[in-house]
């Protein structure tokens, strides 16, 4: 009978023609002591074993089990290394362009429509940000597509912002006032023009259909009780950052940094302003958002603000 045991070495090796020599052992290429027991060690006991199964099993079984007796443990996994000194991403800045689809806005002194100016807006700032290189940005809407309120913050916390900033262009019964202003998340308004702004501003998911419910004044005043207070600075931070960077270029309203209710700040960790560009019920403010030169240069002060804003935070830019 021959038997086939492996060597270690991916081999078969014939040990004998006969499973027994007259001594009792194996030929391995050295003959044990003839006082030894050919049960002595382990190692031999197991090949005994299967010089009496080698009739009865296929060689490659044989082959597998003999391989089992040389196996080396397993060598132990290491902890993956750690990089250092790895660069966190840029900040994400999330522009959101306002109203769309069948909610047009406000409609300008002329026809135009809010929903076309915010996104063209929009898409300009978004273009000034990312040739600095120091940031990502992210849109709420690129089209003319409608977007509830409730999923415009929600896509920014998806996002993980560092930054919301909603822009818009309203219009007031008043055709003499114009001017930009920006706005902070508050339960209360500052004053009766911004209560009404945020009450426009707020009725836009009426164009949503019953599918999507407008939020209660209860229930925007519980939400803007939520937003932390770190988040409140962020909020008044930035809107102090895009008030300075307009003056001097782009025209103002009278006390321009103010606050209401609006539902589409109320994310909790999130500092969020609405930036009001002009009036669209003001000829001239209309006249000049309808201009791609005049939109260039609002962008433009929006994105000195925002270097600023994060120049003075922890949250660095490279």
């Amino acid at each position: 009978m021959r038997l086939m045991v492996h060597d270690g070495k991916n081999e078969l090796k014939i040990l004998s023609e006969s499973p027994l020599l007259p001594c009792g052992t194996f030929r391995q290429g050295v003959t044990p002591d003839a006082s030894s027991s050919p049960l002595d060690s382990p190692f031999r006991r197991k090949l005994l074993l299967l010089a009496g199964l080698s009739s009865l099993l296929p060689i490659s079984a044989v082959a597998r089990t003999a391989a089992a007796a040389h196996t080396k443990p397993h060598t132990p996994l290491h902890a993956p290394a750690i990089l250092r000194n790895v660069r966190p991403p840029p900040p994400l800045v999330m522009l959101d362009p306002g109203h769309g689809g069948k909610d047009p806005g406000a409609i300008g002194y002329s026809g135009t429509y809010e929903k076309h100016v915010s996104e063209a807006a929009a898409a300009e700032l978004e273009r000034q940000l990312l040739a600095t290189g120091r940031y990502r940005v992210a849109l709420t809407r690129s089209s003319d597509r409608f977007i509830p309120l409730e999923g415009r913050v929600e896509m920014a916390q998806a996002h993980k912002a560092a930054l919301f900033i909603s822009m818009h262009a309203d219009a007031l019964h008043d055709p003499d006032v114009r001017g930009a202003s920006v706005y902070t998340l508050a339960s209360a308004a500052s004053d009766s023009q911004s209560a009404l702004i945020a009450q426009s501003e707020n009725s836009a998911d009426l164009f949503g259909g019953p599918h999507v419910h407008a939020t209660s004044p209860a229930v925007q005043q519980i939400l803007a009780s939520l937003v932390t207070e770190e988040t409140r600075r962020g909020s008044a931070h930035i809107a102090n950052s895009v008030v300075s960077s307009f003056h001097s270029r782009i025209a103002l309203l009278p006390h321009p940094q103010r606050h209401a209710a609006f539902v589409v700040l109320k994310a909790a960790d999130i500092p969020s302003v609405l930036v009001e560009m002009g009036f669209m019920s003001n000829r001239n403010d209309e006249a000049a958002l309808r201009q791609a030169g005049h939109r260039a240069m609002v962008a433009g002060a929006m994105r000195d603000a925002v270097d600023r804003y994060f120049a003075t935070t922890r949250i660095g830019i490279g």
